[in-house]
């Protein structure tokens, strides 16, 4: 029995019993450790599947619908592993969030989040929790519990872009944390306007034209600001109210302009930021002519190229010249307040 046993793991008789001992061990060690990786897979699985759905959120507040995650952008960016790299994250600890993409909606979140998470010091979620703005009832434990489990180094996020324009928003996260650091995309809010009416319109395509919906009165000129696809590019009113929680030193605010043009040189402020080494670098990055703006070379936990999903760069329709200039004239005193409170001149004017 034991020379067949020899033959089949082509141990030489000759080897000295200690040697030959040790060599067994080794190749026992490994078969368990594949039987139980495997295993882990198994049962998480069947965990998965036999656990009740999780609650659903509460809609969106009128006149401040969220950005949601496409179920497409979820299963692009899912925080689950093979289930070797489920076994090592379960070594980890959930944590509530160090650091938090407040906004703004059509700025470009998502992108900045999935250009992060190839930092291996880096967890984050892949949808969007809105917890601080639909969710908040539910309690810092069910928040915790949506994070990826993370080990000692390494930073918990999470992006809702909503959190920007929520009045409740800076008094919750300071009550979480008065640590908590804070990134802003923004972008130039004419065109972010007409990007987050694209948005709608291709899930409503009978809703009135942009022009119409802009004015309170078009002979006038009046803008209704009530439309949050106005309202949110307002930044300057919005900041205001993060300030009465937060110094400014701990708000980063990111160019989504920057992010498409130089996406290698934002990541390095938000990495500084962050007090992360400078890994991600122009290395991770091409551009797609096809849509207009970068993609990773290899996204996280993947050897191949990752560009954000089909609901990113829609064409824009054709708005009136005339209607741009009006809100580009409306915009640009807030615009330059927005200026004097960030230190920065994003060049929208």
């Amino acid at each position: 029995m034991g020379q067949r046993l020899n033959r089949c793991l082509d141990v030489p008789v000759a080897l000295p019993p200690l040697r030959r001992r040790l060599l067994l061990l080794f190749i026992m060690l490994f078969l368990w450790l594949y039987m139980f990786y495997s295993c882990a897979g198994s049962c998480a699985g069947l965990t998965t599947r036999g656990s009740p759905a999780p609650p659903r959120s509460a809609p969106p507040l009128p006149g401040e619908p969220g950005e949601e995650s496409s179920l497409e952008e979820q299963r692009a960016a899912p925080d689950a592993g093979s289930p070797i790299s489920s076994f090592f994250n379960g070594s980890g600890t959930k944590r509530l969030p160090q650091a938090i993409i407040i906004g703004v909606k059509k700025g470009g979140t998502r992108a900045l989040l999935e250009f992060l998470r190839v930092h291996p010091d880096v967890r984050a979620v892949g949808a969007e929790p809105h917890f601080f703005d639909r969710n908040y009832e539910r309690g810092l434990a069910w928040y915790r519990d949506l994070m990826p489990r993370t080990l000692e180094g390494q930073i918990t996020m999470e992006k809702t872009p909503s959190y920007f324009v929520t009045k409740e928003a800076p008094a919750r996260i300071s009550s979480m944390s008065k640590g908590t650091k804070l990134i802003v995309v923004v972008r130039d809010p004419v065109t972010r306007a007409i990007s987050d009416y694209t948005q709608t319109l291709s899930k409503k395509p009978d809703i009135p034209t942009f022009e119409s919906l802009t004015f309170k009165n078009r002979t006038t000129g009046l803008i209704d600001t009530s439309w949050s696809a106005i309202q949110i590019g307002i930044y300057a009113k919005h900041l205001e109210n993060w300030l009465l929680h937060f110094p400014i030193g701990q708000i980063l605010f990111v160019s989504g302009e920057r992010l498409i043009s130089d996406p290698a040189g934002e990541l390095g402020r938000v990495q500084d930021f962050l007090g992360l080494k400078r890994i991600i670098t122009d290395k991770h990055f091409y551009f797609n002519k096809t849509k207009g703006f970068p993609c990773l070379k290899k996204a996280e936990g993947s050897s191949k190229p990752h560009c954000l999903g089909k609901t990113k760069g829609r064409t824009h329709p054709d708005i009136d010249q005339e209607v741009v200039q009006r809100l580009r004239d409306f915009y640009r005193p807030f615009n330059m307040k927005f200026y004097q409170m960030t230190g920065q001149d994003f060049g929208w004017d």
